[in-house]
């Protein structure tokens, strides 16, 4: 099994680029920060469809599988084009949606599409505004200090679950801490950028274009007819699984 590796501002997924069929499990153990590769997902390469050449599965550290990812999607672009080759400008099919592309260096833009912002609602006992992006999310304008504890029961306080934003607006920017689903904390991701984006300017509270600022560094979202996701890809590597250690996981 191959595997290539990068991150977006610290979130980071494995572009799985050759070797076995993912089952839940072997995503879990490859996900491994201690026993295995360690990742805040896979990403792997499927046949495109609904009028684009190119698709992808997201499948999260748990075993579950996402519908959509903005940094997901951002690595997955980048790796397309410096690593396969491709055109700076593409549509990428997902469970969530057609998203269209653009590569710029180390740079990469991609148009999650509309959002669809209702709310607020309590969830867990905590006031929150939801956002359909293609994938759940549930902004609170709060940050607790036990964000942590309150994340994992606004996750699954819905059915099928939520990815969950703690956020506060400062300085004309919002400051974002990031719960997400089938992850658990992440250093930056960017379908709840754009979720944070989404529901700051649907409130009035910020302007667009928005930064996002989160624990790994800042993405800029601009909201209009649709939401377009911007920031940096870093490549770390690849990765060769060892043969052994993969005959013991395959079938977990």
């Amino acid at each position: 099994m191959q595997l290539w590796r990068a991150h977006g501002l610290g979130n980071d997924y494995l572009v799985l680029e050759s070797g076995e069929k993912l089952s839940p499990g072997l995503v879990r153990a490859l996900c491994d920060r201690h026993r295995g590769v360690g990742s805040d997902g896979i990403l792997e390469p499927v046949a495109g469809r609904d009028g684009a050449a190119l698709g992808l599965r997201i499948h999260n550290p748990d075993g579950s599988e996402a519908e959509k990812s903005g940094n997901g999607l951002r690595i997955y672009a980048h790796w397309l084009v410096h690593e396969r080759a491709a055109p700076t400008e593409f549509s990428v099919w997902t469970p969530g949606g057609v998203v269209a592309c653009v590569v710029r260096g180390t740079n990469v833009d991609v148009d999650m599409g509309r959002a669809r912002v209702w709310g607020p609602e309590s969830l867990a006992g905590h006031e929150c505004w939801r956002v359909d992006l293609g994938n759940p999310h549930a902004v609170c304008f709060a940050e607790p200090i036990d964000w942590r504890e309150r994340g994992p029961a606004i996750e699954t306080s819905v059915p099928g679950r939520t990815n969950v934003q703690f956020v506060a607006v400062e300085g004309g920017a919002a400051r974002a801490l990031i719960w997400e689903r089938g992850a658990g904390e992440t250093m930056a991701s960017g379908s709840s950028a754009c979720a944070v984006a989404a529901v700051c300017v649907a409130r009035g509270l910020l302007t667009s274009p928005v930064s996002v600022r989160m624990a790994g560094g800042a993405l800029t979202v601009s909201v209009g007819d649709t939401l377009v996701l911007s920031g940096p890809v870093a490549s770390v590597g690849r990765f060769s699984v060892d043969q052994d250690w993969l005959l013991r996981h395959t079938n977990c």
